[in-house]
């Protein structure tokens, strides 16, 4: 449950009408998000009620969750993990680091879709190792939410019969290693880029912006690290083997 707002006066408070107009949303979704805890009831003056920042930061968080395709309960336990005191610039920020790092979002086929532009039948097998390394994942009965610009790469992995289970493994260390980096790169931001931006008066479209723009150079960075990680352990294994310890 979001905390209340503290009473700060009316002076650049929103209306209710004002509200929804900023964030693209209606009447009745406001007042349902109030009501699920999504956002802070709003300030009462007299028989008024006014909206500040805050709920225009989680009200723009819920649109964005919704636009990944979260449910209403999984967009309530992602709220619930957000502290009371977190500052709209938080939350802006946490909306910025949720929208996607690649410029091709996957698209929703159909299998008979996938195979014909594959021009290739699946197995269940194969579906699942498509479904393990990311590339081609179940949304619903026989449709998937496919990653295009793998899916070449998905197909030759599959002609070089490529292990279901190390497909899994594979995909199960990425998923991990990738939650530690998402929570350590968003605590750098948090500690060391929003209060430099906030100090000197940035808004956190300004922020949202330095966020997309440092997305490609992370990415990057990310396939640097790993190549030279991958160069640095066949080094190790080469030495391991000619002193004898394997």
């Amino acid at each position: 449950m979001t905390s209340a707002v503290s009473n700060t006066g009316t002076d650049g408070l929103l209306t209710l009408e004002e509200l929804t107009n900023r964030v693209g949303m209606s009447v009745r979704n406001v007042r349902f998000y109030t009501t699920k805890g999504l956002v802070p009831p709003p300030i009462r003056r007299g028989r008024s009620g006014y909206y500040t920042p805050d709920h225009v930061a989680r009200l723009e968080l819920v649109r964005e969750l919704q636009s990944h395709g979260f449910t209403l309960s999984a967009i309530e336990r992602y709220v619930a993990g957000i502290p009371d005191a977190a500052s709209p610039e938080d939350i802006a920020l946490r909306r910025s680091m949720l929208a996607p790092w690649q410029a091709d979002r996957p698209v929703q086929l159909s299998l008979a879709e996938l195979e014909q532009r594959c021009d290739r039948r699946f197995t269940e097998e194969d579906l699942e190792v498509l479904d393990a390394m990311g590339i081609a994942v179940p949304v619903g009965r026989r449709t998937y939410e496919v990653a295009l610009s793998q899916l070449t790469v998905g197909l030759d992995v599959l002609d070089l019969g490529y292990p279901l289970e190390a497909a899994r493994a594979a995909g199960e260390i990425y998923r991990r290693h990738g939650r530690e980096i998402a929570h350590e790169l968003y605590d750098v931001f948090r500690r060391m880029v929003w209060p430099v931006y906030l100090e000197s008066g940035a808004s956190p479209e300004t922020v949202q912006a330095v966020v997309e723009r440092l997305k490609p150079l992370s990415i990057a960075s990310l396939v640097s690290a790993y190549e030279a990680g991958m160069d640095e352990t066949k080094r190790e294994n080469i030495q391991r083997k000619a002193a004898g310890r394997d």
